[in-house]
């Protein structure tokens, strides 16, 4: 089983150092953004998301931990949309580390943040997915999230 803790802004600090160039190479490659632009691009949506860090309005940033072995598994990220006539929550990211990806971890925490999503008399969490990441595809789709819009492209 897992619980969702709170981050502290050094986890979200170490968080960013990683995501941003990551988030940049996932834009590349799915020929979002180009090379020459891409890091900067990340970073200017990261501040703009997290202005306050851990404390940005309407943003819930949440360390993932296994309670049996009370260890720091993965992190969550999601925030309430409320510009739309229906409120939602929406997943930024949803991150299990590699040491312990495949091993429930992931489905637990989406368990875990539903509860989170009640408390805030939400009925509603949506997130978006890169094509290429067909594993947690397969877990959303096991979840029983279901496809609202579909970008595709071919290249020539």
């Amino acid at each position: 089983m897992v619980h969702l803790s709170p981050m502290q802004e050094t986890d979200l600090q170490a968080y960013l150092e990683e995501t941003i160039p990551a988030y940049a190479d996932d834009k590349i490659r799915a020929g979002n953004w180009s090379p020459d632009e891409a890091l900067e691009r990340s970073r200017k949506e990261y501040e703009k998301l997290l202005p306050e860090g851990v404390n940005s309005l309407r943003q819930y940033l949440y360390n993932i931990v296994a309670t049996d072995e009370d260890v720091t598994v993965g992190m969550l990220w999601f925030s309430v949309i409320v510009d739309t006539p229906h409120p939602y929550a929406f997943i930024y990211e949803l991150q299990i580390f590699d040491a312990y990806q495949r091993k429930g971890y992931g489905k637990q925490a989406m368990l875990a943040l539903e509860v989170e999503v009640r408390k805030l008399r939400l009925d509603t969490i949506s997130l978006h997915v890169f094509g290429h990441n067909l594993a947690a595809r397969a877990l959303y789709d096991q979840l029983g999230y279901e496809i609202t819009n579909i970008n595709m492209s071919k290249k020539l």
